[in-house]
């Protein structure tokens, strides 16, 4: 606890904005840093983790780019594997999908990992809400993008069969 005045961020989204602020399209960003949210610590979730987030702004962007990106980075990530993306809701993007791949600790036959469905979630994606490319100073009109955050230890833990996401967060020599 840092105090009642104190917030932490949850995201890494402000470079995202930076960057739309400061260059013109077209915009390719990745930005890594440490989010911070009030989840629980369970076997898939941490308060303090690791974040990347992306984002692609430019003419003519659809979410057709940002579904065949996205697989294309599981599929080089994990191997071939199944993906599935759900309807989501993230405030600055619409249409919102959360990216669901198969559980890489049970392949889909459920496991505490997953927590029975056979999924894991990766990440949140979206394409960029028009009042966002406003507010960032480019023309909503002319431009379209797309955006996602993902949690590096997330991903880490299915390719590398880690079945509780805490083992990343002690410091038990066997495990490093």
């Amino acid at each position: 606890y840092l105090g009642e005045n104190v917030m932490l961020r949850t995201h890494t989204s402000p470079v995202q904005i930076r960057t739309m602020q400061k260059f013109k399209p077209p915009i390719r960003v990745l930005s890594p840093g440490n989010a911070y949210r009030r989840d629980f610590f369970d076997a898939s979730h941490a308060p303090m983790f690791a974040q990347v987030e992306g984002l692609a702004i430019d003419e003519g962007v659809s979410f057709v780019d940002l579904k065949a990106t996205l697989t294309h980075f599981a599929n080089e990530f994990f191997g071939k594997t199944k993906t599935r993306f759900r309807p989501s809701y993230f405030p600055f993007t619409e249409p919102s999908a959360e990216m669901d791949v198969e559980c890489q600790l049970c392949h889909g036959s459920g496991c505490a990992g997953c927590k029975g469905t056979g999924w894991m979630e990766i990440l949140g994606s979206g394409m960029v809400h028009p009042s966002v490319i406003n507010a960032a100073g480019l023309d909503a009109d002319r431009y379209t993008g797309w955006a996602f955050g993902m949690g590096p230890a997330r991903i880490a833990m299915l390719r590398y069969d880690i079945p509780d996401i805490r083992i990343l967060y002690d410091s038990d020599v066997r495990f490093l």
